[in-house]
C-alpha cells in the first residue's frame, strides 16, 4: 500500500489580516508549511502557527517565498542562485527559532508559490534551495521529473513529491497556479487524490490522463470549502498516512 502524507500551507495572515481557516484543518493533515514573513505572515503569526500546530500533533515545515507580500509570492523575480539559497536560510532560520521556543524541531522544508514554480525549470533555483536544505539538514517537498528532482537526486537531498487535491493539472503533468482558490467538489476531490496515489495518474484540464507521483498530498486552508476538502482527503487517505517527521523516497515518473 502507498503510504502519503497531507501537507497545508498556513499561516499566511499577517498583522490585522486573516487568510484561511488553519486551526480547523489542522486534524485532517500530517504537515504544516508555515509562512516566514516574506509573501505572506509575520512574526505573532509565526509564533501562534507553530503552537497550534504542536496542539494538534502535525508536523511543522517552514515555507519560505519570494519577498513579495503585494503579489502573494506568486509573481516571478530573477534571482540568482546566492540570491534563492540565502532567502530561504533566512525564512527557515526564523522560523525554526519559533519552533526551538515551543520545544520541538522543523522537519521540512516547502518552498511557496512562483518560487516552487521556477525551481521545477530552473537547475540554479533549485540548487539554491538545495543549498539551504543541505545547510539547514531538512527534507524537501518538491515535486517530480524536473529541476528540482534532477538537483535533489544527484545532491543526496531526502525529498517528497507533492500533488495539489484543489488545483488542476496541464497536459503536461504540471500543476496550474491560480491567484485565488475556488470551491472545490470535496468528494470529487477525494476520488481525484486517491486515484493519483493509486495509480499515478490525473485528468488535465482537457481530458487527458497524465502521470503524476503523489507522495505528499498538498490542501490549501484558503479555498473556499477547505475544511471540507481537507477532511475528505484525510478519510480517502486514513489508512495511508504517515504521521511521522520523515519523507518517503522519491520516485520519477514512469
Amino acid at each position: 500500500m502507498v503510504k502519503v502524507t497531507i501537507n497545508c500551507d498556513m499561516g499566511e495572515a499577517f498583522g490585522i489580516y486573516s487568510f484561511g481557516d488553519d486551526e480547523a484543518c489542522m486534524p485532517f493533515i500530517t504537515h504544516a508549511n508555515v509562512a516566514c514573513g516574506f509573501h505572506a505572515s509575520d512574526a505573532v503569526v509565526m509564533r501562534e502557527t507553530v503552537r497550534a500546530a504542536k496542539r494538534h500533533g502535525v508536523a511543522i515545515g517552514a515555507h519560505p517565498g519570494l519577498p513579495d507580500r503585494e503579489g502573494f509570492g506568486r509573481r516571478e523575480m530573477k534571482l540568482s542562485r546566492d540570491e534563492v539559497s540565502a532567502l530561504v536560510l533566512y525564512q527557515t532560520g526564523a522560523l525554526q527559532a519559533f519552533a526551538a521556543a515551543e520545544g520541538i524541531t522543523l522537519a521540512h522544508i516547502k518552498p511557496h508559490g512562483a518560487l516552487f514554480g521556477m525551481a521545477q525549470r530552473d537547475e540554479a533555483i533549485a540548487e539554491g534551495i538545495a543549498d539551504a536544505a543541505l545547510a539547514t539538514g531538512l527534507p524537501v517537498i518538491a515535486y517530480s521529473d524536473c529541476a528540482m528532482s534532477e538537483v535533489f537526486t544527484r545532491r543526496g537531498i531526502a525529498f517528497s513529491c507533492e500533488f495539489y487535491a484543489d488545483l488542476d493539472y496541464d497536459d503536461d503533468g504540471r500543476q496550474i497556479i491560480a491567484k485565488q482558490h475556488r470551491a472545490v467538489s470535496a468528494a470529487e476531490v477525494a476520488a481525484k487524490v486517491k486515484r493519483a496515489v493509486d495509480e499515478g495518474l490525473t485528468r488535465s484540464i482537457n481530458g487527458k490522463d497524465v502521470a503524476v507521483v503523489a507522495q505528499s498530498i498538498c490542501v490549501h486552508s484558503d479555498t473556499p470549502n477547505a475544511v471540507e476538502v481537507a477532511k475528505a482527503v484525510h478519510q480517502a487517505l486514513a489508512r495511508q498516512l504517515i504521521a511521522t517527521d520523515q519523507v518517503p523516497a522519491a520516485p520519477t515518473r514512469k
